[in-house]
């Protein structure tokens, strides 16, 4: 895997909803402000010259079905060497705040639609949920199947897993679920440097 980071001809792309967005379709660097930005900085300073080409496609407010909808000119038009995806909060909020539910099925079904044509690494995030307004905690009843969708795939797939969930639940159990996201989806600064992190960790612990 480390020697994707060190070769300027390869191509990392990120995938995504708006905790991958980030502000990137105004930014004229194309990386947003997030985790995608934190991880663009950090393998500028490990590697240098030497780092790959950092593309940022998430999309405030896709789900798993509108990720594939625009799989082919988003992420494989860029013959992607990595394609790293987080995925699945949307699918579960929409549920809630517009009773428009993905059944965990669906969402298996749209995931797979990602994974089928690539031919490359993969890495697989989490999609999580660190509960802080009234209600929320409800969630889970939707969120974690889909959860369980995204382990499994991972295995069967041989993506490597990046357990965003369980490790940001137990550093909030620490500093707080506001300090890491404030509205419990969306993370603050130090949320998506914990993301960035997290990356890092399983995926370039060499």
């Amino acid at each position: 895997m480390t020697s994707i980071f060190l070769d300027p001809r390869r191509t990392v792309v990120f995938a995504g909803d708006s905790v991958t967005d980030c502000g990137r379709r105004t930014d004229p660097d194309g990386l947003g402000d997030g985790y995608v930005r934190n991880l663009y900085d950090d393998l500028a300073g490990r590697y240098r010259e030497r780092r790959p080409k950092i593309v940022n496609a998430g999309i405030s407010g896709n789900r798993a079905a509108d990720l594939a909808a625009r799989w082919s000119a988003d992420v494989l038009a860029h013959d992607p060497s990595l394609v790293s995806i987080l995925i699945g909060i949307n699918d579960t909020w929409r549920r809630y705040d517009e009773n428009d539910p993905t059944t965990a099925e669906s969402f298996e079904a749209s995931y797979r639609a990602l994974l089928d044509p690539l031919d490359c690494p993969v890495v697989l995030m989490e999609p999580f949920l660190l509960p802080v307004k009234a209600g929320q905690d409800e969630w889970r009843e939707d969120l974690d199947p889909k959860l369980e969708v995204v382990r499994k795939l991972a295995v069967e797939y041989g993506a490597i897993l990046v357990p965003t969930d369980i490790e940001l639940t137990k550093q909030a159990a620490s500093v707080g679920r506001e300090t890491l996201a404030g509205d419990g989806v969306h993370p603050s600064p130090a949320g998506h440097r914990a993301l960035a992190d997290l990356w890092r960790r399983y995926v370039l612990d060499d």
